[in-house]
C-alpha cells in the first residue's frame, strides 16, 4: 500500500469517527427533548451521564488529528481538513453539553406547564438537529454548497426562538408565579438556538477547509 493510499485511509477514518460524534451528539439531544416530553427522569440521568462519551470521543479524534499532522505533515487542503476536523469536535461536544443541559432542567419538571408551546419547541429541535447533520455531512462530502445552505437555515432556528421568547415574555407579564418555569423554556429554547450556532460554526470551517479563506475573514 502506497503512503498517499494510507493516508487517504486515515483520513477516511477520522470522517468516520467525526461522523460518529456527531450523531452521539444529535442522539443526546434527541433522547434529551423525549425526557422533557415525557417527564423521564431515568433517561434524563442517562443522557447527562453519557456526556462523558462524547468528551471521550473528541480527545480521541484531536489525538487522531495530532497524529496525522505529526506522522504525515500534510500541506494545503490536507492540513486545512485535519485543522477543521479539530475545531469541528469543540463544537460537537457543546451540542452534547447543551443536550445535557436540557436533560438536566426537564428533571425539575413533572407535567407540560405550556402544552401549547410544546411542539413549536420540538419543532426547534428537529431544525436544529438536522442543521448539525447537514454540517458534518458538508465536511465528509467537502460540499460547500451544502455548508452554505445549512448556514441559511439558521434563520428558521432563530425564527422559532424569537416567537417562542415573544411568547413567554407575554405570559409572564400575565401571571408572574410562571416566572420559574418561563425561565426554564426560555434555557431550553436557547440551548437549542446554540446547538444551530454550532452547526454555522461548523459550516463556517468547513468553508475554511474547501476555500481557505475563513467567513469572518473576508473583507467587505
Amino acid at each position: 500500500m502506497t503512503t498517499r493510499r494510507l493516508y487517504d485511509d486515515e483520513l477516511k477514518e477520522l470522517s468516520a469517527a467525526l461522523i460518529r460524534m456527531g450523531s452521539t451528539a444529535i442522539d443526546a439531544v434527541t433522547r434529551s427533548m423525549q425526557a422533557l416530553k415525557t417527564f423521564d427522569k431515568q433517561l434524563a440521568k442517562e443522557i447527562i451521564e453519557d456526556d462523558a462519551n462524547i468528551n471521550t470521543m473528541e480527545r480521541d479524534i484531536e489525538t487522531m488529528c495530532l497524529k496525522l499532522i505529526l506522522k504525515q505533515q500534510p500541506v494545503a487542503t490536507d492540513l486545512r481538513k485535519i485543522s477543521t476536523a479539530i475545531k469541528m469536535i469543540t463544537d460537537i461536544e457543546r451540542i452534547g453539553d447543551a443536550a445535557s443541559d436540557i436533560a438536566e432542567i426537564s428533571m425539575y419538571h413533572d407535567s407540560i406547564s405550556f402544552p401549547d408551546l410544546q411542539e413549536e419547541v420540538l419543532k426547534m429541535a428537529v431544525s436544529a438537529k438536522e442543521m448539525v447533520a447537514a454540517a458534518i455531512e458538508s465536511y465528509v462530502k467537502g460540499d460547500l454548497e451544502l455548508a452554505k445552505a445549512t448556514m441559511a437555515k439558521d434563520d428558521v432556528v432563530d425564527d422559532y426562538f424569537r416567537a417562542i421568547r415573544h411568547e413567554l415574555g407575554s405570559r409572564i407579564y400575565k401571571d408572574a408565579r410562571e416566572m420559574d418555569t418561563v425561565i426554564d423554556y426560555l434555557m431550553i429554547v436557547k440551548y437549542l438556538e446554540r446547538i444551530g450556532d454550532h452547526a454555522v460554526n461548523i459550516c463556517e470551517w468547513v468553508q475554511f477547509y474547501i476555500t481557505g479563506i475563513h467567513i469572518n475573514e473576508r473583507i467587505i
